[in-house]
């Protein structure tokens, strides 16, 4: 099990990018939330499978359809790890 902090840039706000978050977190089995920052970047911490967090990592490169990802970090989410099931939050 693992707990990353996830920060993606670009044109990933207003076009389903978190959407696209919770509905592959969920099918998956991720527990988590994500929301959009005042920056422009959406930030999520995500719990789960190693394996699988690093699938969803990956896919946050391309995200929803009309996304368009300039940059994706993640870090060690710490003491994260309370999370249940997979939310959508507001805006920070």
């Amino acid at each position: 099990m693992t707990a990353q902090r996830i920060l993606v840039s670009g044109r990933v706000q207003g076009v389903g990018y978190r959407d696209w978050v919770v509905r592959t977190a969920q099918r998956t089995g991720l527990t988590g939330w994500v929301r959009n920052l005042r920056d422009g970047r959406v930030e999520m911490v995500v719990d789960g499978d190693e394996d699988i967090v690093a699938k969803l990592i990956e896919g946050c490169h391309q995200g929803s359809p009309l996304a368009r990802v300039e940059h994706v970090e993640a870090y060690p989410a710490g003491e994260e790890r309370q999370h249940k099931g997979f939310t959508k939050r507001f805006t920070a």
